[in-house]
Order: structure tokens, then sequence, then C-alpha cells
């Protein structure tokens, strides 16, 4: 089973609340997203997950990153390593294109005001709105850099096996 945010949220909300941070923990939205190229191999690269409407989003440029996700939606969302220690927020599951425009306009709105801009910039309403639902997450603690006993919590939407 797929969930939304707001789904996940409501199931392990301390899990959420904590990757919340760690996608936010610059201000902004900061993740590398990996997906899976034609021939089987990863994909990774930073990118602005933005959390709005209950739902996990973000903008892709057209790109062969686009192209994997319309191809083979199954994803990887990892958030940017922290200053001052080692914790971490990983998620996958798959993403799906949106396309409806008061959707899209409540995200940008969303993105615009995260970055205290007035104005998209340029090339922006050529990026394709993307929705990333969550099959698996895993949150990491730790005390700072080389803690040896990290804490890690797995979390699993309903109906995922322990393969995946």
């Amino acid at each position: 089973m797929l969930m939304t945010w707001g789904q996940f949220r409501s199931s392990a909300p301390e899990i959420a609340d904590a990757g919340r941070d760690l996608l936010y923990q610059f201000g902004v939205g900061l993740a590398f997203l990996s997906t899976v190229r034609m021939d089987g191999g990863p994909r990774l690269h930073p990118m602005c997950p933005v959390l709005a409407e209950d739902a996990l989003f973000g903008f892709v440029i057209p790109s062969p990153k686009l192209g994997d996700l319309l191809r083979d939606p199954r994803y990887a969302l990892h958030s940017f390593p922290a200053e001052d220690n080692e914790d971490a927020f990983y998620i996958t599951g798959a993403a799906r294109r949106r396309t409806e425009t008061g959707l899209r306009r409540m995200v940008a709105d969303a993105f615009l005001a995260e970055r205290n801009w007035v104005s998209p910039p340029p090339g922006f309403d050529r990026q394709a709105l993307i929705e990333f639902r969550i099959s698996t997450c895993l949150l990491t603690r730790t005390s700072g850099h080389g803690d040896v006993n990290p804490r890690h919590t797995v979390w699993k939407a309903p109906g995922v096996s322990a393969q995946d």
C-alpha cells in the first residue's frame, strides 16, 4: 500500500515530524532523489521536496530523471546530511505525475513561500509536478558524528512485506 504524507503522518506522527524537520533543516525542503534508469541502474540528484496539502511533492525539470519517474515510478528520497550529527531520514515508494491546475498552483505557492519569492524562476512552468507516495521509511538518530550506537526506526505501510 502506498500512502500520502498525511496518511503516513497519521500512522507514525513522531517519525513523520522528525522526517519533516530533517527535510527542512535548512529552511527549505532539500533531499537526494534516487530513481531507476532505463538500464536498471540508480540515478541520484539533489532536489527540493515540498510538503503541502498533506502530501509530498516535487517539481522536476524535463530531464532523464523525469523520464525515469514516468517510466518506473519507484524512488528513494534521503535527507541532506546535518552539520552536527548523522541523523537521517529515508523514504521509498512510488511517484506519480499530477496535472490538476489548482493543485499545481497551491504547491507552487508553497514552494515560492518557502523561499520568500514573489515569482517563480525561469522555466518553472515546464517542470512536472510529481507526488511522492510512501511505502517505507527509515529514521536514524545519532548523538553526533561518529556515534557508534545510532538509533534506527523503520516504518512500513500496511501490506508492505519485510523484504521491502
